[in-house]
């Protein structure tokens, strides 16, 4: 079974509040887009939260999702990786995602789960050339996932394992649309799988 792990456990402060509990247009905040769509994807879902802040594990839990706190999150997303994938250790992958890209289509979240599912190392997606999130990660790779720390997230565990990156082109422009300050929320165009329903 394929896992999938929304990060959730960062900060956020570049925005001002917290931004994973920021509404988008269209309803529901940012987070819980994030969820339903990883959700839709791929049941089998955890997100990955900070100690405390219980009002966000409160709406990824009614999104269906398990919830694992991570007191190391606030030292940077590779902790908050380690975490998600410790708390799913008999997972045959992992499928990660962010709480702050809340409009990747399920069905995109689905298809990096299939190449995992299918024996990738690690699968990403490119639209127009350019790479963005999810990411895949095969079972064989979960002792270096677990190693990972500091802010630098994965990227280190892609470049050293260049050769085995499985890419899957898509048309979701939501695979590179991240929200850092309250301007971005106005300023993207996706909708994902429409979570505010």
């Amino acid at each position: 079974m394929i896992q999938g792990v929304l990060l959730a456990g960062g900060a956020g402060l570049r925005f001002g509040t917290n931004k994973l509990l920021h509404p988008l247009p269209g309803g529901g905040s940012i987070a819980v887009a994030a969820a339903h769509n990883l959700v839709c994807g791929l049941p089998r879902s955890l997100a990955v939260v900070r100690p405390g802040d219980d009002v966000l594990a409160r709406q990824l839990r009614q999104e269906g999702l398990e919830v694992s706190y991570c007191p190391e999150s606030v030292h940077g997303l590779g902790h908050s990786i380690a975490c998600g994938v410790a708390a799913s250790a008999g997972a045959g992958g992992w499928v990660l995602a962010l709480a702050d890209m809340p409009y990747i289509c399920s069905s995109t979240i689905a298809a990096v789960a299939e190449a995992v599912a299918h024996g990738a190392a690690i699968a990403v997606v490119e639209y127009g050339g350019r790479r963005g999130h999810p990411v895949g990660f095969g079972a064989q790779l979960r002792a270096e996932l677990l190693e990972l720390r500091g802010d630098n997230g994965a990227r280190s565990l892609i470049e050293r394992h260049a050769a085995d990156v499985v890419r899957i082109a898509t048309d979701d422009p939501g695979v590179l649309q991240d929200i850092d300050r309250p301007a971005d929320v106005a300023g993207l165009s996706g909708h994902g799988d429409d979570p505010a329903r």
